[in-house]
């Protein structure tokens, strides 16, 4: 059975017609010690622009998720990852893409936070207050919410 993906935008037309070929992304959900993660701003001229996500990118061929994840993470944010925890995984259907998101948890890293892209970051707690966010990304907090025990909505104005 083909797994159900997360339709972002459904009002809005599919790039592609028929069978879409499905983009692996690697996804990091860097964690702090006192329980903040990370976000970050999509750059400018990037499809969702200005939206929050976690940061990340495509695996290029060959590559394993984690292999990915640290590859981008260093290119993006100049940070060097320590142990990459597979977590969950997420297929999105966006308007310009079909893609996997395989989001892994980072609890260990070194470096200072550099944002190679011009994109913007954020430590956030839940409820997160930055917005908007990316469909992809609301599953997320809702997971954390989860494992957390959380209460209150997981964001207060989820787009998508």
């Amino acid at each position: 059975m083909k797994p159900v993906p997360l339709v972002a935008d459904a009002s809005r037309a599919r790039l592609e017609q028929g069978e879409r070929q499905v983009v692996e992304v690697a996804v990091g959900i860097l964690i702090q010690a006192n329980g903040e993660f990370l976000l970050t701003s999509r750059p400018g001229g990037k499809v969702y622009s200005g939206y929050w996500e976690f940061p990340g990118g495509k695996l290029e061929p060959g590559e394993s998720v984690e292999q990915a994840l640290r590859r981008e993470l260093h290119e993006e944010l100049g940070i060097t990852l320590g142990e990459v925890h597979a977590w969950k995984t997420e297929l999105v259907d966006y308007p310009h893409a079909l893609v996997r998101l395989n989001f892994c948890k980072v609890f260990d890293w070194s470096g200072d936070l550099q944002m190679r892209e011009a994109q913007t970051f954020a430590w956030q707690r839940l409820p997160a207050t930055v917005m908007p966010v990316l469909p992809g990304t609301v599953p997320v907090l809702a997971w954390l919410a989860q494992e957390q025990g959380f209460r209150g909505a997981t964001h207060a104005h989820a787009q998508g």
